[in-house]
């Protein structure tokens, strides 16, 4: 019978491997992470980081290992609890908006609110707020289309901060901006997680993104380089590749 997760790990996982299509994304990797912690995941491109965060968030099932959030082991959920644990507690954004272009700005942002049974007021109002956090509260009424990419990656940040998920996972959101946009919208991301306690899980294949993180890990070929320790060893936030 496997350890229980630690009481101070929001994300906590073991040995978990994952492959698509037969080709190995994850080769049996274990990490726990604090709540209120922003974790960097760095690697290159095919490197596992996207996979990583499907498995934590309950979006992917895991083909080996276990999974757990806030002690609830994500592993053994049926399809439709994994899916609606993921909408109810976790928040993402990625790499590509993925905005409703039939909605304005300040509906995209809205929406999760309103799904999830805020007050239009209420939901409409927390949306004001952050597109006003991330400099694009002058595009509240315009709709994807009208939008620049850099505007429509700054929405859908706003989008997945909005509802103050316990969790983010925030999947190379830098990617579409230039230099300069790209280190405020993370300086936004951690500063909102650290000022509202939220957990931050940001995948990156870059570097830099990873200063603004309290913690950095790299994973090389589905599997984590830095090994100080398993979780089960441990008992806090130590991060081992598995094998």
């Amino acid at each position: 019978m496997s350890a229980a997760p630690p009481d101070n790990d929001v994300l906590w996982a073991r040995g978990i491997v994952k492959s698509h299509h037969g080709t190995p994304a994850l080769r049996g990797v274990s990490l726990g992470v604090r709540e209120g912690e922003v974790l960097a995941v760095t690697g290159t491109r095919g490197s596992g980081k996207s996979t990583l965060l499907g498995c934590l968030s309950a979006r992917l099932p895991v083909d080996e290992g276990e999974v757990w959030f806030n002690g609830t082991p994500v592993h053994t959920l049926t399809p439709a609890r994994r899916e609606r644990l993921r909408l109810q507690h976790f928040g993402h954004v990625g790499s590509e908006p993925h905005l409703v272009p039939e909605l304005t700005a300040r509906e995209n942002v809205a929406l999760p609110l309103l799904l999830a049974g805020t007050g239009r007021r209420a939901a409409y109002t927390a949306a004001a707020e952050w597109l006003d956090r991330l400099d694009v509260a002058d595009c509240a009424a315009l709709r994807p289309a009208e939008l620049r990419q850099n505007q429509r990656q700054r929405v859908a940040v706003a989008r997945a901060l909005a509802p103050l998920p316990p969790v983010v996972l925030a999947d190379d959101p830098g990617a579409p901006l230039h230099r300069d946009e790209r280190e405020q919208v993370l300086r936004i991301l951690a500063s909102a997680a650290r000022s509202h306690r939220l957990t931050l899980v940001l995948a990156t294949h870059d570097p830099e993104p990873a200063g603004q993180a309290d913690r950095t890990l790299t994973l090389v070929d589905g599997l984590l380089t830095a090994a100080p320790a398993a979780p089960s060893e441990t008992g806090s936030t130590a991060v081992s590749a598995a094998r």
